[in-house]
């Protein structure tokens, strides 16, 4: 990859400065519904959108422009409106869709907040806990991550693995290491009411959010989740181990894969999502690997570092590393089973 002139990469950071400004601007659009009174309502005026959200009529036409500006929306000059195109709805306006982007923005917002605290980790060469920072990191991570689980995990992911859609179906016990705020645990206790659940995470406040996210969805009966570690939960004999998206962010990938090795069944499996990597950097020359190396730099590689052995495998480790991570700790077969943009999802097992 040639290096560009001194003017043409003027350009490309005067882009990505917009791109940065213009963040804080969609994250408002979204918190202000100003995206959902948008979408499927054709094209409207700053002043029919200001009213039908209740919002200045002044700013709702500064916001407007800027979305304009980046592409976001389309301007009539003719009528005066503005519209957001019908293919951009779900990536802007829906919740519930795989490729619903705007919570990345708070997962950036909490990496603006924690600047001063990663800066000097790169002189101490210490670490930061995952609970160390600011509390948008994990709300903004629960909202990016729950689309994709509810869009592929049951259906998509684990459909493709060795017979586990079977035993889940049947009845089976499993492990969801790592899960945060619960929202993949949650999904899979939806989708296989006949199986047992346990969550683990060695965050007590998030364990605190996965519970009442189980209540909410009425599947506590068959969940339990439970403040422990990567290495300490019982080996009660699973069917399944998950880990998702957080093998890499952990201190000792190597040792919590080999404890899942005890914990399982001889005929079982590990279910592993991780993101979407080549096996080396010339691989990973792209935007979405270019914004995952920017939170591993700041989350999941501190986060490492900051536990027993720090391997700081990162969130760019690839398939490969993975690989010989889990083969380390026992597993003779790691195959790719799925995969999205965001994703490599890969099964383990021990025979």
């Amino acid at each position: 990859m040639k290096p560009l002139s001194t003017e043409a990469f003027a350009g490309q950071v005067v882009t990505d400065v917009s791109a940065t400004l213009s963040g804080v601007m969609t994250n408002i659009g979204h918190k202000l519904g100003l995206y959902r009174a948008l979408a499927g309502a054709g094209g409207l005026t700053s002043t029919a959108l200001a009213a039908k959200c209740s919002l200045a009529e002044r700013y709702v036409r500064e916001w407007l422009n800027n979305q304009v500006a980046g592409g976001y929306l389309v301007y009539d000059k003719q009528d005066e409106t503005y519209l957001l195109p019908e293919a951009y709805v779900p990536v802007l306006a829906d919740p519930e869709s795989p490729v619903f982007l705007v919570p990345a923005l708070e997962v950036a917002a909490s990496l603006w907040l924690d600047e001063d605290r990663i800066a000097d980790v790169f002189r101490t060469g210490e670490g930061i806990a995952w609970g160390e920072h600011h509390h948008r990191l994990f709300c903004g991570s629960e909202s990016l991550f729950r689309p994709g689980y509810k869009t592929f995990l049951a259906t998509d992911w684990i459909s493709a693995m060795d017979g586990v859609a079977a035993k889940l179906e049947k009845g089976a016990l499993v492990a969801d290491v790592g899960c945060g705020h619960g929202a993949s645990t949650i999904v899979l206790a939806e989708s296989f009411p006949a199986s047992q659940f346990d969550g683990f995470d060695s965050h007590d406040a998030s364990i605190a959010i996965a519970q009442d996210r189980a209540t909410e969805a009425g599947v506590a009966r068959n969940i339990r989740f439970t403040t422990v570690d990567a290495q300490s939960y019982p080996n009660e004999g699973y069917d399944l181990i998950c880990f998702m998206d957080c093998l890499h962010d952990m201190g000792d990938p190597v040792g919590a894969a080999r404890h899942a090795a005890k914990a399982l069944k001889a005929d079982g499996s590990v279910l592993l999502v991780e993101p979407a990597a080549g096996n080396a950097i010339e691989e990973n020359i792209n935007p979405i690997s270019r914004l995952y190396y920017a939170a591993s730099t700041a989350v999941c590689t501190p986060c490492s570092l900051s536990q027993n052995v720090g391997l700081a495998l990162g969130a760019q480790a690839g398939q490969r590393r993975l690989s010989e991570v889990m083969e380390e700790a026992g597993f003779t077969s790691v195959e790719r089973v799925a995969e999205t943009p965001f994703n490599i999802i890969l099964e383990a097992k021990l025979a």
